[in-house]
């Protein structure tokens, strides 16, 4: 049979059911205002947290660098990929996290993948937020290690399955901010609890790295969490950042560790100069603009009023992801449809990424934003709540 009689029944089912997939196509540069397909939206989709991604010190730090170091990095980290920029963008990670080293990856995908993997095998276990990212959850499964999901946030779940996991490494891996949600993990309470038990703690800082602390520097910096208390912290470069990569931090042992048997860091090209170089003037604008964590957060709370006194059901966030609940896939899809007739751009998230029905609008929210901005959504939303 050919190929496309066996793929397009399952791409018909999946359109019947509300939860087909479509890409389009911006013609601008990231942020508040987008240009797509013509017309001009106001977007709260994007994961630019700090409004980085288009800022001119930015553009211009990574122009200098490909005038000086090309557009390729050229070969893998260890062939002979890994410039003066990477080892620089690692060692002020390393200080801006307070961990001994950091490593360079790709992308965040690679970073959970290649830690996970590399340090654990088939007698060992690890221990999953059912609502974590599904790069931590695929690289749990691909492991070989003994996988269980515990519920959401629910330290007793947690502890009941600790005890009764004999013999290997333990891991415990979750999401410092959760990407569908817009909680936080309870990383104190899951610190104390890894102790406990002998096991490690493992963070995708991805959604708080950037945004929260006092400093930026993240979940550990918020709930004051040492590198003992919370050894294996990956972090993203494409949300708060506003480029493009990752990273793990750690002691020198877990680095050394990775650059040895991490797949996804050894047998991939090394992010081009240019993206490292790029990072490092994100990372000092972050660590000089206190103002943007500020703001943002004034932005969030300016908000969460409005919504609330035109009766919207928000989850129970304080970051800058802020999800409205719908619950049908279909009713989803309309609410985005509206809101685009609207001008504004925001997705509908369906299942799979999000639990049946739990469909939402992932409303999130940027430094870039103004005020007015958000007093404009806050309009639309009201707009389109009575007329649906």
């Amino acid at each position: 049979m050919a190929i496309d009689d066996i793929l397009l029944p399952a791409l018909a089912e999946r359109r019947a059911q509300q939860l087909y997939r479509s890409r389009r196509s911006v013609a601008s540069a990231q942020g508040p205002e987008l240009i797509v397909d013509g017309k001009s939206y106001l977007a709260f989709c994007s994961n630019d947290y700090l409004g980085f991604a288009n800022h001119p010190e930015v553009i211009a730090a990574f122009q200098r660098a490909a005038d000086e170091y090309g557009v390729g990095s050229g070969a893998s980290h260890l062939v002979c990929g890994h410039s003066a920029l990477h080892q620089q963008l690692e060692e002020a990670l390393a200080e801006f996290t307070g961990r001994p080293r950091a490593l360079l990856f790709s992308t965040g995908y690679m970073a959970n993948l290649g830690a996970i993997t590399a340090l654990l095998g088939k007698d060992d276990f690890i221990f999953e937020d059912k609502l974590n990212h599904a790069s931590l959850l695929d690289a749990g499964l691909l492991s070989g290690a003994r996988f269980q999901r515990f519920l959401h946030n629910d330290i007793d779940n947690l502890e009941s399955r600790l005890a009764r996991a004999d013999g290997g490494r333990k891991l415990i891996a979750v999401d410092g901010v959760f990407s569908m949600d817009g909680d936080c993990a309870p990383l104190p309470e899951l610190a104390e609890l890894a102790e406990r038990h002998d096991a490690w703690l493992m963070v995708d800082d991805a959604h708080g790295i950037g945004v929260l602390g006092a400093r930026g520097a993240g979940c550990a910096e918020f709930f004051n969490l040492s590198e003992r208390q919370l050894p294996i912290l990956m972090g993203t470069l494409g949300k708060a950042f506003g480029t493009f990569g990752a990273f793990v931090a750690g002691s020198e042992a877990l680095i050394e560790t990775l650059v040895q048997f991490a797949r996804s860091y050894i047998y991939t090209t090394a992010l081009p100069p240019a993206v490292a170089a790029a990072s490092l003037k994100s990372l000092q604008l972050m660590q000089r603009e206190s103002w943007r964590r500020e703001h943002l957060q004034q932005l969030i709370q300016r908000f969460r009023r409005g919504a609330e006194q035109i009766g919207l059901q928000l989850c129970a966030s304080q970051t800058a992801i802020q999800p409205l609940l719908i619950g049908d896939a279909g009713a989803a899809l309309r609410w985005s449809e509206q809101l685009a007739a609207r001008g504004i751009w925001i997705s509908a998230i369906r299942p799979p990424t999000v639990p049946a029905n739990s469909a939402r609008l992932r409303i999130t929210l940027s430094a870039a934003h103004s005020e007015a901005q958000i007093d404009r959504l806050l309009m639309a939303l009201s707009e389109v709540a009575n007329s649906l």
